[in-house]
């Protein structure tokens, strides 16, 4: 490839990064966090190769990581907007006659009892009972590519029969038990009601 080539190329990627950013920042209601959140994004995408907060905050010319852990576990912004937002981009972008919706379950190993939905349970990640979360996952597949478009975090009955400590982690006095395959069929509704023509795949 020529080099003009190559570098329209870059610039034509660049461009679209920024139309995607800007699509997103519907999410985040600060400036401030539209800022931390494109920073975000750039990180993802850099060869960085672990992708930790501080290594996050370097690519991104921060001195310390406060400004993208505030922006993932303290900062208030829209995540089911945010999600429907990403859905409706995979969608554009890769929908095809053979794509096909994949649900998946994924454990996230944890030390401690404070975490939303955090208990002994199976946890396919380790292989094993472990203390952990448990989410189930959806993304589209299609011969351009795949993506995650939606998730859901399993609560054990354990939390969701304890008001107490529901409120205590902030979730709502709504939830209620919901199996994976609750789960899955809720998110796999939210497809389709999006407009999502593909096949339902399962691993």
């Amino acid at each position: 490839m020529q080099v003009a080539a190559w570098s329209g190329s870059l610039l034509a990627w660049e461009d679209e990064l920024i139309a995607f950013k800007s699509r997103l920042n519907q999410a985040f209601g600060r400036a401030e966090l539209r800022r931390s959140a494109s920073a975000f994004i750039d990180g993802l995408l850099s060869g960085v190769a672990r992708k930790t907060g501080w290594q996050l905050a370097e690519q991104a010319g921060l001195e310390r990581p406060y400004r993208l852990q505030s922006l993932l576990g303290r900062s208030s912004w829209q995540a089911d907007t945010l999600r429907d937002l990403v859905r409706a981009d995979v969608l554009a972008t890769l929908r095809d006659a053979g794509g096909v919706l994949v649900v998946d379950e994924t454990g996230f190993l944890k030390k401690g009892t404070h975490s939303v939905g955090v208990a002994r349970q199976y946890s396919g990640t380790a292989g094993r009972v472990e203390n952990c979360q448990v989410a189930v996952f959806l993304s589209y597949a299609a011969p351009a590519g795949h993506a995650l478009i939606d998730r859901e975090l399993y609560l054990p009955r354990s939390w969701t029969a304890d008001p107490a400590r529901c409120a205590a982690a902030g979730i709502g006095p709504d939830a209620v038990f919901a199996t994976k395959p609750q789960l899955a069929r809720r998110m796999i509704s939210r497809a389709l009601d999006a407009g999502n023509p593909g096949r339902l795949g399962h691993r």
